[in-house]
């Protein structure tokens, strides 16, 4: 049973971030539908959205994420040079450092978002790759922005 404080939520120990990933519809999205495929494992806590190319990605939508509370953020596209419509991966590695610097101007830690590149074939490498981040989130705690199942 997990620990709980007295309010009934749990301790930092037992706390299961929600993760969103912004995958793109070629590669990232496929790895991530080859992983369960496979049967591999990983934590059920990622909510993946697909898009189709993370250089169409308006970055906006990370730090609406993060606003309504998840806790960390993943955008996955083609490996570069693979990119289906050949440099929207560079443009969005571009627009990264952008990102970053807008989540920290909210008082959210940059560690909580994150740029991979995970082809069709790589589904053992995405597994990892939320394996990794839900337990780099999980060391940083719950976001900020994140509402309580208390708030009645």
């Amino acid at each position: 049973m997990a620990k709980q404080d007295v309010l009934g939520e749990k301790t930092k120990e037992e706390f299961e971030p929600v993760i969103v990933a912004y995958c793109c519809n070629w590669c990232s999205y496929a790895g991530a539908d080859l992983a369960g495929t496979s049967r591999f494992e990983y934590p059920t806590n990622i909510r993946i959205v697909r898009i189709m190319c993370t250089g169409r990605m308006d970055p906006t939508l990370v730090l609406e994420a993060l606003s309504m509370g998840a806790d960390g953020v993943i955008i996955a596209g083609c490996h570069p040079g693979d990119c289906h419509y050949q440099k929207g991966n560079y443009m969005m590695e571009k627009r990264f450092e952008y990102i970053k610097k807008a989540v920290q101007s909210i008082g959210i830690e940059s560690e909580r978002v994150r740029l991979e590149w995970v082809s069709a074939s790589e589904g053992g490498k995405w597994a990892a790759l939320i394996r990794e981040m839900t337990e780099q989130v999980k060391a940083l705690g719950p976001s900020p922005f994140r509402v309580t199942g208390n708030s009645k």
